[in-house]
């Protein structure tokens, strides 16, 4: 599998056309690009589009590729732009790392906010699981980080964020999707998709919260992050309890629905290094209750 097969596949998944998206995004011919595709599919194991009389349509599995191959392709750019500003040096720089899955909602407007003060500034970014986050906030090689609050890392200082509720990650057709709430008691039995140890943090309020409530969920599978653990559920029908941004990642086939009374939450934080007297960090800490407001208005 290569980039241009990904580049392929989310140019075809957006214009819902494989002619529209081999004449006026990809300039290439509609043959060689059907041919493209279905090397893609052989490669993954499975049919990920249909064709219609009127285009294309994805199948649930395209659904699920699609959501990770425009992550794959944010980050391979995010690599690419990294590498030409360490190339040249010529302006500051600063370096964001986001907790994977959370740029979504918080990058663009953490880059409007220090760009509107600071225009000759480069900015580069990291997307990885909270732990290494905060081993790369403490090793200096990250000024800035979106992140859970980890312990046994004295040296980082954090400012909080937001507190995001967990939810219940379930398929479509799920009997329990038609209810509005589900109680924990209600997943007793159901195949659970747990939360790995890549995730110590949420992990420990999801399992706080199960013991709390007198139940035990044995997991049959566990997730590294949430778009692996949307792909478990659609695959598998199980169901899963994970932080609400997870919603950012549904695909028609999955769903979420709230935990009936005091639901558990996890704490966002903006994570950095106490001894960082960097100018730019400085301001992105003066500025943390406007990127608040602006991130949750757009998840709004």
């Amino acid at each position: 599998m290569e980039l241009r097969h990904l580049r392929y596949f989310v140019a075809i998944a957006e214009a819902g056309s494989m002619t529209v998206a081999a004449g006026r995004k990809l300039h290439t011919s509609q043959p060689s690009l059907s041919r493209q595709i279905r090397d893609l599919e052989e490669e993954v194991g499975a049919q990920l589009l249909t064709r219609r009389a009127r285009g294309i349509e994805l199948t649930p599995a395209g659904r699920t590729f699609l959501d990770h191959a425009r992550l794959v392709l944010s980050q391979v750019d995010a690599a690419g732009e990294a590498a030409r500003r360490v190339a040249t040096p010529s302006k500051p720089c600063f370096t964001m790392g986001f907790l994977t899955g959370h740029e979504l909602a918080w990058m663009p407007e953490a880059l409007r906010i220090l760009r509107d003060e600071l225009p000759n500034i480069n900015v580069m970014i990291s997307s990885q699981y909270s732990p290494p986050l905060a081993e790369a906030i403490s090793k200096g090689n990250v000024d800035a980080g979106f992140l859970r609050r980890e312990r046994g890392v004295p040296e980082l200082a954090f400012r909080p964020l937001v507190k995001e509720p967990i939810v219940v990650v379930l398929p479509s057709d799920h009997p329990l999707a038609a209810r509005k709430a589900i109680s924990p008691g209600d997943l007793v039995g159901e195949t659970f998709v747990g939360v790995s140890r890549t995730a110590p943090v949420v992990r420990a309020v999801i399992d706080d919260y199960l013991k709390r409530s007198g139940i035990n969920l044995k997991p049959a599978h566990e997730t590294e992050h949430v778009v692996m653990g949307v792909s478990l559920i659609a695959s598998t029908g199980g169901v899963a309890l994970l932080p609400a941004y997870a919603q950012n990642f549904l695909t028609p086939s999955v769903t979420s629905r709230p935990l009936k009374g005091d639901a558990p939450t996890v704490d966002l934080v903006l994570g950095y290094k106490k001894s960082n007297r960097s100018p730019i960090l400085k301001l992105l800490l003066s500025k943390v209750d406007e990127l608040v407001a602006r991130a949750s208005g757009k998840a709004r």
